[in-house]
């Protein structure tokens, strides 16, 4: 166990139910604390206050649960492919499961969560899949700055069908450009029924994987002689990173750098066992999505800020941190 472990754990509980009840209470509208009481607890007042605290409550749930899918899935995502800086984001992923959702809006006429969340699912693995095998391809096979390029590049150009494909389409335009951004304002309890089976399985995944994926940051030999056969496991790894980052991004929008920033924070803290990361990193990724959410909120009041523009905001001067760190150490 991690030094320090159960302290950090404490800590993070604490700070999880401080970001619920701010969640709860703060807005474009303050709630005091009789109006959560009364939302909570007393489902027979029909006050304005008590209302709005109900209406947050399964904002907060949805952010919660989004939060913790991108934080295991970016772990999953760095542990896969050996990257420090991989994340759904960076990797494409998000765009591919964007380029899959527009195309059924366009061309399939949906605009349910049930039927987002399939066609995410298949483009966010499909998008995977080509990144991984470009980022392979040569002697060296796949190295974090080639991973990361052909992230970018993959993204680029499917960011341009995304265009392509809207431009022409006033309709799919004005559905797209709100889910876009990324946000959790949306979160229903429908929404949070639809997804709870995919966090369920995808951090599942993640748990009985961990300890071949320890093996596995020892290199593939090392890992191969210990017994842990290293395809299976990394395509294992992969689909429920696939599963963690589909589901949320069917739902919420592709919200970036919340797996990157919730991993990296984990491994400061606790080394780079992922028996312990994993589960820390749903923790923190729960914690850095309602903070973000709880910031849009604050911000942009009487309105809001969407969530994925404050976690772009506050994530890319880290990935910039970590190229940098990472140049220096290459040097």
């Amino acid at each position: 166990m991690p030094k320090h472990f159960a302290t950090i754990l404490v800590i993070s509980f604490v700070l999880l139910v401080v970001c619920v009840f701010a969640s709860l209470v703060l807005g474009s509208r303050m709630v005091g604390f009789d109006g959560v009481m009364d939302g909570l607890f007393h489902q027979d007042i029909d006050s304005y206050e008590a209302n709005v605290v109900r209406k947050r409550i399964s904002r907060t749930i949805f952010s919660l649960f989004c939060g913790a899918a991108l934080g295991v899935s970016g772990a999953l995502m760095q542990a896969v492919t050996r990257n420090p800086i991989a994340d759904p984001s960076i990797l494409g992923v998000n765009t591919g499961a964007s380029l899959f959702v527009v195309c059924g809006m366009a061309f399939l006429h949906i605009s349910n969560a049930n039927q987002y969340i399939w066609l995410a699912l298949v483009g966010a693995a499909i998008t995977a899949a080509l990144v991984f095998g470009i980022g392979s391809m040569g002697r060296s096979g796949a190295t974090p700055i080639k991973l990361v390029l052909a992230g970018a590049a993959t993204s680029a150009a499917l960011s341009s069908l995304v265009v392509a494909i809207m431009i022409p389409r006033s309709h799919v335009m004005d559905q797209f450009r709100f889910w876009q951004v990324g946000s959790v304002g949306s979160g229903t309890w429908d929404g949070i029924f639809t997804f709870s089976p995919f966090l369920i399985a995808g951090i599942m995944i993640a748990l009985l994987s961990a300890p071949a994926l320890n093996a596995l940051a020892l290199g593939d030999d090392v890992a191969t002689g210990l017994g842990v056969r290293t395809g299976i496991i990394r395509l294992i790894a992969a689909l429920g990173a696939v599963l963690l980052c589909g589901a949320a991004t069917a739902l919420a929008g592709p919200i970036g750098f919340v797996g990157l920033l919730s991993t990296h924070v984990m491994r400061l803290l606790l080394g780079p066992d992922l028996r312990f990361v994993i589960p820390m990193s749903a923790i923190s990724g729960a914690i850095i999505l309602t903070i973000s959410d709880i910031g849009g909120r604050l911000i942009g009041s009487p309105g809001e800020l969407e969530v994925g523009v404050v976690t772009a905001f506050v994530g890319a001067p880290l990935l910039i941190i970590l190229a940098m760190r990472s140049k220096v150490s290459s040097l």
